[in-house]
């Protein structure tokens, strides 16, 4: 059965969004605009006293109902991708993520992620957790590399989803950013929500997300670029690129929602460019994981170093810098 949600436009919100399709986008934002429309045209979006268009919006205290449509049905099968295992038991599997790896099946990305080569390498994993993620606890952005660990038995699912909970993780985080004026350490804080002008974007201009901590150190400078290091307290959707990027001005490079096109050209050289050249991800690597084992209590500590596309830029930094 269809599940049915109410919105109300307010009279801040008339004035921040100049279409509808804009203002369902950010209220709906698991939805793109795109399917946003075929929902629109199919009349899933009503209102009692409003002729609704997509192209305009409406009037404040307009109230506006979707009729959501229940999912389709879904049946993730196991694929044979490698992983790159660096520890399993019974309970649990710490595998190092490839950039360009999604996470878990969604619009857009049906297969071929994480939890298709988990599905196969565990026979027995559906079941734990949710249906759409089994065994997954946390995640990294598909851009992003690094350590992840994933649950093969209910009782270390909620087990490690308490960690995450009550944030008793260690995280640490390594990227290299534009900036070269950057404190060398420093805690950013601010409050991380979904942009109303792009949805594929996470702000801190805003009032209604969630808070999130970032404690940020200096690895090494560099002409005008920094090899940075930053521990979680949080762990927000795009928190160390959104916080890099608005909050002292060093987006990570290479990144294609936050990164500033222009300087990284202007200012990278073109070695780095040809390093760089048909790597569509950012410079962001997930280096450490530390936490208890939610089973057997025993100290569980994880470290990586950054990929190899990663140490070339960082190498040919050091080497421009001499």
């Amino acid at each position: 059965m269809s599940e049915r949600h109410q919105v109300e436009v307010t009279s801040q919100e008339r004035e921040e969004f100049k279409r509808l399709d804009a203002f369902l986008a950010a209220k709906f934002p698991k939805y793109s605009r795109s399917l946003i429309k075929k929902f629109f045209e199919k009349g899933f979006f009503t209102s009692k006293d409003t002729k609704l268009d997509l192209k305009k919006i409406p009037s404040s205290d307009c109230v506006i109902f979707f009729h959501e449509p229940d999912p389709e049905p879904v049946d993730i099968q196991p694929q044979d991708i490698p992983l790159d295992i660096l520890f399993e038991d019974e309970h649990l599997i710490v595998i190092n993520k490839p950039a360009g790896l999604v996470v878990h099946p969604a619009a857009g990305n049906r297969d071929g992620t994480l939890v298709n080569a988990l599905l196969f390498h565990i026979k027995d994993l559906k079941g734990i957790g949710s249906e759409l993620r089994p065994g997954i606890v946390h995640r990294l952005d598909k851009g992003t590399s690094g350590i992840m660990v994933a649950a093969k038995s209910q009782a270390a699912h909620e087990g490690l989803v308490k960690l995450f909970s009550s944030h008793d993780i260690a995280r640490k985080y390594q990227a290299l950013a534009l900036g070269a004026r950057i404190p060398s350490e420093q805690t950013l804080e601010s409050m991380i929500g979904r942009s109303s002008h792009n949805r594929l974007k996470m702000t801190t201009k805003t009032s209604q997300g969630k808070s999130a901590m970032t404690h940020l150190k200096v690895v090494e400078y560099f002409k005008f670029v920094s090899h940075i290091e930053c521990t979680l307290e949080t762990g927000r959707t795009h928190q160390i690129r959104v916080h890099l990027s608005e909050l002292i001005n060093a987006p990570i490079i290479n990144d294609p929602l936050y990164g500033r096109e222009g300087d990284a050209k202007r200012l990278l050289s073109n070695d780095i460019k040809s390093i760089l050249k048909g790597y569509e991800h950012p410079l962001l690597h997930a280096k450490v994981l530390g936490f208890k084992h939610p089973i057997t209590g025993q100290e569980m500590y994880f470290e990586q170093e950054p990929p190899e596309i990663f140490q070339r830029c960082l190498e040919q930094f050091r080497s421009e810098s001499e």
